[in-house]
């Protein structure tokens, strides 16, 4: 099973296509032979990775589809219509090294077998429901770990997506290596000061955190 991901970026005219698309493409992407999993993502800029961050002319979705079937969906009527209204294309095929957690009560990612550590570049996708209470106490330590992300070494680029505005935050990121983004995730004050909050406030109902080794890439991120 390979992980496939799509981004767009389209012109303004492209706008009400791209709201109505969200709501019509779901269902459609869930019928498709061979997909286990689906979600249509808005987007934000890569810039402060709050609500306000977000940006209408960006938008994804996130597959999870058997390798045979990845060339069909690529060229499939709804891919083409995504093609037809954007101005850019970013598509990356991933294989999951490791996941933890949960997204909408599944567990998409999880690895067919172990894997060891990875040469070339990896992605990590993060995404949690954040408990409703717990609102103000988790973005206020998002800049802190927002300044820390963008300024690592290693990152070629990251922006936030989630299938709502508010409430269900994600991430996702691209990294030259694998040791790059475990430095991140590991070792940096902000994001290790995060992690713990995390545990201690029980800011989030539900969290995901998956790593993947790219198999292909197209466009740029």
């Amino acid at each position: 099973m390979t992980t496939v991901v799509y981004f767009w970026k389209i012109p303004t005219r492209s706008i009400p296509y791209a709201f109505l698309s969200m709501a019509l493409d779901r269902g459609r992407m869930r019928r498709i032979p061979g997909v286990t999993f689906a979600k249509m993502l808005g987007c934000g800029k890569g810039e402060t990775f709050t609500p306000s961050d977000a940006d209408v002319h960006r938008w994804g979705f996130l597959l999870c589809i058997n390798e045979s079937q990845i060339e069909t969906f690529d060229n499939s009527a709804m891919v083409k219509r995504w093609r037809k209204h954007s101005q850019e294309e970013f598509r990356v095929l991933l294989d999951p090294i490791s996941s933890h957690g949960f997204w909408s009560k599944n567990q998409p990612f999880l690895p067919a077998e172990m894997i060891g550590p990875t040469d070339g570049m990896v992605v990590a996708i993060t995404r949690a429901r954040i408990a409703w209470r717990k609102n103000v106490s988790f973005w206020k330590a998002v800049p802190a770990v927002t300044e820390s992300l963008l300024a690592s070494q290693g990152l070629i680029g990251a922006i936030g997506v989630g299938e709502a505005p508010v409430g269900l935050q994600g991430t996702f990121s691209l990294w030259e290596s694998e040791e790059s983004l475990k430095t991140f995730a590991f070792r940096s004050p902000a994001h290790k000061a995060a992690i713990q909050s995390t545990t201690r406030q029980k800011w989030f109902s539900e969290e995901l955190f998956a790593r993947f080794s790219v198999k292909e890439i197209r466009g740029r991120l």
